[in-house]
């Protein structure tokens, strides 16, 4: 079923929904389950906490945190104020964009849900942003309105200045808490449309131009019907914990829109370092971890000095994740990873398994509401065992503002994720790599996952990232960046024994003909490893120094 814009809005700033995609390019929406049926009119605030405290959770803890907790009924309040704030004190109208920024806390939180029932879009922003690409943002999205943390202030005006834009700027703390405090305490929510434009998602790509997805309330409301009701099963005594900010769509899900909708509670860690998030666990007794595959590898270090044993699912997203971590998390904890993929584009999670129906290494299956396939280049369906694009459908998809790049990401109907997946016989997805990620050396086609994922059972082996390295006499060749355990020494020894591992683990012209030891790795704010840095380090390489004509040889 193909899904209209209501022709309905609320929005008096129309500029978001006039730079939606032409109808024609918008991916097929599928809204076939029957909670997935929204009225035409829906505003996703009123069911995240208005309708939580109308049903009598008023006095339920919806946010847990160091800095003190709060129940439904006070965050209902503290968004009322904030949503008061923006109409008469910010002149905030429906449709206008207000730009968040501050770490994962109750403010940002009354936040994001005060400027959902002022009818506006929320622009959350992750803190390690710093003013370019802020800039880029608001220019974007044309903003003109921000809340902001004031740990993260100089950034933002910097951003402000750069721009010309951003004219509207109130910080949380006293700032914002003596307008709150002249405000009422009861608010009206906006009556928006299901198909008005509520979120501006902008994806974390390194280069080039932005893109800004754009997401509906019913998005909102579907993501969280999809993931947090039929795979996570969340119930009104789950209390989540997680180290994706919300400012990025897999923590917005996680830690604000999946625990509300269905009554539950998040413990929020401003800084989620291992020790932090593993701590909160304990304390707060969390019974759902969100985090990302890197995270995982790192708490591995440090799970036997922490309770854990509130915990009783476990997701990640962000990347792959490995063989090797899932089976030691297993071991570690009894818990198997949810691993499900996500995208900015698709809002959230629409393949993943869960509880016996995992199989370590696979993602898992199209969740329902959603359908998935595996294509050639063509968008012709590959039979089992066949890797080729992961294409999906469901009730959410990407609608790129304003931008040409719609185009490629969207196809027949279809959402091209940009990944190659196999698909097995009994319907499980099988990560193979971003379409980036494919290495062609001397006419082999290299997965990186594949090569990652051997390395990181080595015991050695922290963390580590492979990529294709310009070689004059095979195109490319494997190369792989390795953080180190402390107790291992970084010598030749070393990488030739990493070397070896890799050949007798999967076929050996896949193994890496250099390896590299470095402190860290290029992240993402969001935790992703940026391994088009690394390939863009290595071009550079290439191009400014002769050939190193002994390193491709074959042992």
């Amino acid at each position: 079923m193909i899904v209209t814009v209501a022709r309905y809005t609320a929005h008096v700033d129309t500029f978001a929904n006039e730079r939606l995609p032409p109808r024609e390019q918008w991916p097929e929406f599928l809204h076939e389950l029957a909670e997935l049926k929204y009225p035409e009119r829906s505003n996703c605030a009123q069911r995240l906490i208005d309708d939580a405290v109308r049903e009598g959770h008023g006095e339920r803890l919806v946010v847990r945190s160091d800095a003190g907790d709060l129940t439904y009924g006070e965050l209902l309040e503290r968004s009322n104020r904030l949503a008061n704030v923006l109409v008469h004190d910010l002149g905030v109208v429906p449709g206008n964009r207000v730009l968040l920024r501050s770490p994962n806390n109750a403010a940002m939180v009354a936040a994001w849900l005060a400027v959902m029932k002022a009818g506006a879009v929320a622009v959350s922003t992750m803190p390690l942003l710093r003013a370019k690409e802020l800039a880029a943002i608001a220019e974007l999205g044309q903003v003109d309105h921000a809340l902001c943390d004031p740990r993260l202030a100089d950034e933002l005006a910097n951003a402000a200045r750069a721009t010309g834009r951003l004219r509207q700027i109130a910080h949380f703390g006293a700032d914002l808490d003596a307008r709150m405090a002249r405000q009422s305490p009861q608010f009206t929510n906006c009556d928006t449309a299901s198909d008005d434009v509520c979120l501006l998602a902008f994806t974390s790509g390194t280069t080039g131009r932005p893109k800004a997805t754009m997401h509906f309330h019913r998005d909102v409301l579907a993501a969280a019907d999809v993931v947090a009701g039929h795979l996570l099963h969340t119930a009104p005594d789950d209390i989540y914990v997680g180290s994706p900010p919300l400012g990025f769509t897999f923590g917005l899900g996680a830690l604000l829109i999946f625990p509300l909708a269905f009554r539950a509670s998040v413990a929020l860690v401003e800084q989620p370092s291992p020790e932090a998030l593993l701590a909160a666990i304990e304390r707060y007794r969390a019974t759902c971890l969100f985090t990302a595959p890197t995270m995982y590898g790192n708490l591995l270090k440090l799970v036997g000095n922490y309770d854990l044993t509130s915990l009783e699912r476990c997701v990640s997203a962000g990347e792959a994740l490995s063989r090797g971590v899932s089976d030691a998390w297993f071991a570690a904890t009894g818990l198997r990873i949810i691993d499900g993929i996500g995208a900015t584009e698709m809002l959230h999670i629409f393949i993943a398994a869960e509880g016996d129906a995992i199989r370590p290494g696979a993602t898992g299956k199209a969740l329902p509401g959603y359908t998935a396939s595996v294509v050639d280049d063509e968008l012709r369906p590959l039979p089992p065992g066949q890797p080729g694009w992961l294409v999906v459908k469901g009730p959410t998809g990407c609608r790129y503002l304003d931008d040409p790049r719609q185009h490629d990401y969207v196809r027949q109907g279809w959402n091209v994720t940009g990944n190659k997946y196999i698909q097995d016989e009994d319907g499980y997805f099988w990560f193979q790599a971003r379409a980036d990620d494919m290495i062609i050396s001397a006419g082999y086609n290299i997965a990186g996952p594949e090569v990652e994922a051997v390395l990181l059972l080595h015991p050695a082996v922290r963390e580590c990232a492979v990529v294709g390295a310009p070689d004059p006499a095979r195109g490319h060749i494997v190369k792989a960046f390795v953080v180190a355990n402390p107790a291992h020494d970084v010598t030749s020894a070393l990488a030739s024994e990493l070397q070896e591992f890799v050949k007798t683990s999967i076929a050996p012209y896949k193994y890496p003909r250099v390896v590299e030891f470095v402190d860290a790795l290029p992240k993402t704010p969001t935790g992703k490893v940026q391994r088009g840095v690394l390939r863009a380090r290595e071009a550079e390489r290439a191009a400014t120094q002769p050939a190193d004509t002994t390193r491709s040889r074959d042992r």
